[in-house]
């Protein structure tokens, strides 16, 4: 029996939120709106998620011991997860300058301060979380050998799911332990390098699955997702919402594919479901704070994880899944 679905090991950052009527060109200052300071940090963000969803969640990060670092554990404990995994000092707690424009697109540039000083010995000091978790969930905004690390550390009934975010060429050892690797497409191109020589995600996923991953979801934006496993090709559609901020999008849905996959949904299943987690914290602004419940995530999408998912519309650039209403795939 396991204590947790889902253990997160990942970044927390403050996130540093400005509206802006464009963003600015090189050398250009433009106005915005009031700062906003918001919990942040894909881990983090994931955590959160998946707690929010119902899963039992814990988290594996380190936060610097300041102002920030004390806003993400409140934000992690509110949610419901279980923050004995996360460590305190040895650099300033991360933070994500952000600006969002009107049409709720985001950009984003970090400093990893303490998600820097996660190391491959935090990891191995925490065996007993690993030990209790049913499903281990990764990013990059950590070190590489620490990631490296966690992939040492799985049992061999547990399930790794990474998002390699942002995008790196990727050990052979940490891409066999994918299941699935969960990409969009700027990721995508970014892990098959010179291997990339379509235009087409169909293909991108072929490529990828060759390169060791068990199963592989690709993310499409307005266009709805792709899962791909030894057994085939999937498509997911996307789903009808009026976007307002797509800021943490990827990792609601990343958070909830991983957890319905270790309740024991089937990858197409659990991406649909994912694909309304998605579309219902992008009709928010915010990152954690826009996260959504089980049951709002059912009131959105006409059922629960294994219905069929509701038909496609679109957001351009939306989060994963999402789609503007008005317009069709």
């Amino acid at each position: 029996m396991y204590d947790y679905d889902l253990l997160v090991v990942g970044s927390a950052n403050a996130d540093l939120v400005i509206g802006v009527e464009r963003r600015p060109g090189a050398g250009e200052t433009v106005l915005g709106s009031d700062l906003a300071v918001h919990p942040g940090g894909k881990g983090a963000n994931q955590a959160v998620a998946a707690a929010r969803l119902g899963a039992r969640t814990a988290l594996l990060a380190r936060v610097g011991d300041d102002a920030y670092g004390r806003l993400l554990l409140d934000s992690q404990r509110a949610a419901g997860v279980d923050t004995v995994g996360v460590l305190v000092g040895g650099a300033p707690t991360g933070v994500a300058l952000i600006t969002v424009d009107p049409s709720g697109d985001n950009s984003i540039v970090v400093s990893p301060g303490a998600n820097g000083r996660l190391t491959a010995a935090d990891v191995k000091a925490a065996a007993c979380l690993f030990q209790a978790s049913r499903v281990v969930s990764v990013q990059l905004e950590i070190p590489l050998e620490t990631v490296v690390e966690v992939v040492r550390s799985l049992t061999p009934e547990s399930r790794f799911v990474l998002n390699p975010s942002p995008p790196r060429p990727l050990p052979t050892e940490v891409l066999a332990a994918c299941d699935p690797l969960i990409v969009n497409e700027h990721e995508a191109r970014v892990v098959l390098g010179e291997a990339c020589v379509s235009d087409r995600p169909e293909d991108w996923a072929r490529l990828l699955l060759a390169k060791g991953p068990r199963s592989v979801v690709i993310t499409l934006g307005a266009e709805g997702a792709l899962v791909a496993s030894g057994e085939g090709v999937t498509r997911v559609p996307s789903v009808k919402v009026d976007a307002v901020d797509t800021t943490g999008a990827g990792d609601a849905f990343t958070a909830a594919l991983a957890w319905r996959l270790g309740a024991g949904s089937t990858p197409a299943e659990a991406a649909a479901y994912a694909a309304r987690v998605g579309a219902a914290a992008v009709t928010k602004e915010g990152a954690q704070v826009s996260f959504p419940t089980a049951e709002e995530v059912d009131a959105l999408g006409c059922g629960g994880p294994g219905d069929a998912p509701r038909p496609p519309g679109g957001k351009p650039d939306g989060g994963p899944g999402t789609a503007p209403r008005g317009e069709s795939l």
